[in-house]
């Protein structure tokens, strides 16, 4: 059975959805403002979420709510209540990892789509089956997967059965996300949406009779983030994922920038369209990895898909993300005279060398010569005020929504 291949792209915000969409992703996920994952995302209301789908759709493109907490019993009410706003849009799949969520939304909605979230812990063949029986359409598999696992849980399941599966990201160093890490430190529940990620502190060894003695268990003397994973990127692997039978390439980072989305998703739709259109003459090309090395992010690593992590998948040296280069700005429209409309989002200044790419544009660079305000028509030497609105010229041709980053 011939399948189509999805990337689908993280969504914090109504912002980051309408930018993955335009940069090419097939499908989008997000939370409501409760009962998703990622409470310190920007989160949509009800009314962003109608215009969010009804955007995506208007690309031809799908949109899927998150609703993966494990409720509590107070969770209830409120989310019978929620299900009540959101029931006549039109969202194409609700990622669900609680059993009790999943038959309110079903009885509330009763033909929407269900995914079963990867805080379902979804690891084998057998389970996988239990779930087609409840009704669920996709499985988004467990990060502890080989591909090996991956393709036997493929080929025992039924064919209208679909696999999602993580392929660039951060990863979670418990158990597909679900922690009591966060909880016992803070008190912040990470299975409802409030992590605080403590797997990325500091830590040092005491041993029992020894207190306030502080062991390092790398050699460094500022201690070890022996929980610190690095990030999942798979795009050099884009042939093996595929066919291993996963069928839907999701990036994580809904509390990531409109430039990272923007970023990786241009990636990683380039390496996937050119693997689709040749797959026996299919050449991984470097600059698809260059770009994904511009937006913030930590050492790569290729998680479980091809053994179980090893210290080497691990960054005992610092929690911090690699950060090379600076957002600047995003293009919002073409003026008059060849002169663009750009909302800053960094500092930038004449002089300054700006790479500018979009959705149907690998980057090039121009050096920034001319730049005022848009209202005063006041010529600047600097830009450092948030988003501020800015006229300047650009000498190659851009439209809307282009991104202009530079290299700090």
């Amino acid at each position: 059975m011939k399948r189509d291949i999805e990337l689908l792209a993280p969504a914090g915000d109504l912002e980051k959805l309408k930018t993955a969409i335009i940069y090419g992703a097939d499908a989008v996920y997000f939370g409501g403002e409760m009962f998703s994952l990622r409470a310190g995302a920007g989160n949509l209301t009800v009314e962003e979420i109608k215009e969010g789908v009804d955007f995506a759709h208007s690309f031809g493109k799908k949109a899927y709510l998150t609703v993966n907490i494990f409720a509590h019993n107070e969770d209830i009410v409120p989310f019978m209540d929620y299900l009540e706003k959101i029931k006549d849009i039109d969202i194409d799949a609700f990622i669900v990892s609680d059993p009790g969520i999943m038959s309110m939304i079903k009885d509330v909605i009763p033909d929407c789509e269900i995914h079963l979230s990867t805080q379902a812990n979804m690891t084998n063949y057998v389970t996988a089956n239990f779930w087609y029986k409840q009704g669920v359409k996709r499985l988004v598999l467990a990060r502890e997967l080989t591909l090996g696992e991956v393709k036997k849980v493929r080929d025992s399941i039924p064919e209208d059965m679909d696999i999602e599966a993580f392929v660039q990201g951060a990863m979670c160093i418990s158990y597909s996300g679900r922690c009591l890490l966060s909880n016992f430190m803070i008190e912040r529940d990470a299975n409802r949406g409030c992590c605080a990620h403590p797997c990325r502190w500091k830590y040092s060894l005491v041993e029992e009779k020894r207190p306030g003695e502080y062991y390092p268990i790398e050699e460094d003397e500022r201690g070890t983030y022996i929980l610190n994973s690095r990030d999942l990127c798979m795009i050099e692997h884009i042939p093996d994922i595929i066919k291993s039978g996963i069928t839907s390439l999701k990036i994580e980072g809904r509390m990531k920038s409109v430039f990272y989305v923007a970023t990786v998703i241009h990636a990683y739709r380039r390496a996937l369209d050119a693997f689709l259109s040749d797959e026996d003459n299919y050449e991984f090309d470097q600059k698809w990895m260059d770009e994904l090395l511009k937006v913030s992010h930590r050492e790569f690593t290729t998680g479980f898909y091809y053994d179980k992590p090893t210290n080497k998948d691990q960054n005992y040296q610092t929690s911090a993300y690699t950060r090379e280069y600076t957002f600047v700005g995003v293009v919002r429209g073409c003026l008059e005279d060849g002169y663009v409309y750009v909302e800053q989002r960094n500092k930038m200044s004449l002089g300054d060398e700006i790479e500018c790419f979009g959705p149907d544009m690998d980057f090039k660079v121009f050096r920034l010569e001319e730049m005022m305000d848009l209202e005063s028509l006041t010529q600047l030497e600097t830009a450092p005020h948030p988003q501020q609105r800015l006229k300047m010229k650009i000498p190659f041709e851009v439209k809307s929504n282009y991104i202009l980053r530079k290299k700090k």
